[in-house]
């Protein structure tokens, strides 16, 4: 455990030419290639998810918190790292003060995810049906009193920012999926939703976008939602640009989840254009920025065999899948599964790299890096992207300002960068480091949980959570 304990101190970047020419002077420098793996990797914020759910009901019972050792057999057992925690408020439909000891039961779940080493897909819903079909009244609460609630559970999401992977939209009507309702449309036809009706659910997305912090997103149920709450065409025209991306405005803040995925021709209604490729194509394109994910639902052969499930999954850029439902889907595609489990969401895999092999103290260090996206979709979040010189007695960092959310499904990025070397003398081992923007989760008892493992064969450094780039540089004077 030297590594962990032994200083770590920040180097610079370098730029300009009189600097590149130190980098030449200071000698050739090394390529190597790296054979990938085909393991499946424990990485956060994709893959598949286990659903949890927990209750409140009126006299306050019903709530079962998250278990640490069940959290931690999912990531050790299953490589799983996500969880969809779905918080129902029963109690709180007719209530809008929300009980402080409610609110101390989730900020306990948060805390457990974060000792597991897991992330939460989270929403919160009013209701269930007790039975099918749903019968009115179905349980949710009027705007006002969502709202209130929203506001009262900001706090918690801010201060567990770092260990929520995404909130989906929630709130409106049965399971939070925003068909069933009593405020939020006609109770009696739940299709039939007014100008009114709208502007309350876009104010409930806009409360949510406002109490989280600007770097996490929100999902939808359906495409729909998000056009016209934003006043967006569908088709691509509708759809996030990269020029748009990450700015923080609602459009690039608001992403997708499909919970009938694949279960008929419009996927129980998530589709509703005319035709509905063209809903579709507002989702692939939207999704090269903004995460995709969700559930399966009912057997449908053969839209829900592998080779269609497949090549929606990549058009539309999922990033994670329920392993809990629909076991029938699941289980019809076989041995398939392990390619779902490998290309969900982000799969990055060191392809090349070139460095500078000796240089003098402070001098210039060249790295180039081809990594290759071998996943379904980009990172949907931030990354604190350093290169690491690792000695015996001291590991120096650099921040690099790569951003990983830019790599993209199918293609290959080259990481350039000219860095200053450590001024001690001595060899030190070069490694990636692809870290968890939260500076909790840099902590040297979190990163190897949250920082990313690159699909290759001999490169995973367990202990720091690092990528072990293979190549050292001597320092000498």
């Amino acid at each position: 455990m030297k590594l962990l304990v032994a200083a770590t101190l920040v180097l610079g970047l370098l730029g300009g030419p009189a600097q590149l020419a130190d980098a030449h002077r200071d000698g050739p420098t090394v390529t190597r290639d790296y054979p990938a793996s085909d393991a499946v990797i424990a990485n956060q914020e994709r893959g598949f998810y286990h659903h949890t759910e927990t209750h409140y009901r009126a006299d306050s019972t019903g709530y079962v918190p998250l278990d640490l050792t069940t959290l931690r057999n999912f990531r050790t057992q299953e490589n799983i790292t996500q969880i969809l925690r779905v918080f129902y408020l029963e109690k709180f439909a007719s209530i809008d003060k929300l009980d402080p000891a409610y609110l101390d039961l989730v900020r306990a779940d948060f805390r457990t995810a974060r000792a597991a080493g897991v992330k939460v897909l989270v929403r919160f819903a009013y209701a269930q049906p007790p039975g099918w079909p749903p019968t009115i009244p179905y349980g949710d609460a009027p705007v006002q009193r969502v709202l209130k609630h929203i506001d009262q559970l900001a706090p918690i999401l801010r201060e567990n920012a770092d260990v929520i992977a995404v909130v989906q939209s929630g709130f409106v009507g049965l399971w939070g999926e925003g068909y069933y309702t009593d405020h939020f449309a006609d109770p009696a036809d739940p299709s039939k939703v007014s100008d009114q009706n709208w502007a309350d659910r876009r104010a409930v997305v806009m409360a949510l976008l406002k109490a989280l912090p600007r770097d996490l997103m929100v999902q939808v149920r359906t495409p729909y939602m998000k056009q016209r709450m934003l006043g967006l065409p569908t088709g691509t025209a509708g759809a996030l640009t990269a020029d748009q991306a990450y700015d923080g405005s609602p459009a690039a803040r608001i992403g997708h989840h499909n919970d009938c995925f694949l279960a008929s021709p419009d996927d129980f209604g998530t589709y509703l254009s005319d035709p509905i490729e063209l809903d579709k194509d507002f989702v692939a394109q939207d999704t090269n920025y903004v995460p995709e994910g969700g559930e399966t639902c009912a057997l449908n052969s053969p839209r829900s065999d592998w080779d269609s499930a497949a090549a929606e999954m990549a058009r539309l850029h999922f990033s994670y899948l329920n392993t809990d439902y629909h076991p029938d889907v699941l289980g019809s595609w076989g041995s398939n599964i392990t390619t779902a489990k490998q290309k969900l969401g982000y799969r990055l895999t060191l392809v090349r790299g070139t460095f500078t092999a000796k240089a003098r103290p402070g001098s210039a260090v060249q790295v180039a890096l081809d990594l290759r996206n071998d996943g379904w979709a980009a990172p949907y979040h931030r990354r604190q992207v350093q290169l690491i010189f690792q000695g015996d007695k001291h590991t120096y960092r650099v921040n690099l300002p790569a951003d990983p959310r830019l790599w993209a499904a199918g293609t290959t990025t080259t990481l350039n960068a000219t860095v200053r070397a450590p001024l001690a003398p001595g060899r030190y081992r070069l490694l990636l480091n692809l870290a968890d923007p939260s500076p909790r989760l840099q902590s040297p008892t979190y990163n190897p949980l949250y920082a990313v493992q690159l699909a290759n064969t001999g490169t995973w450094q367990p202990a720091t959570g690092y990528n072990d780039l293979g190549q050292t540089v001597t320092v000498s004077k």
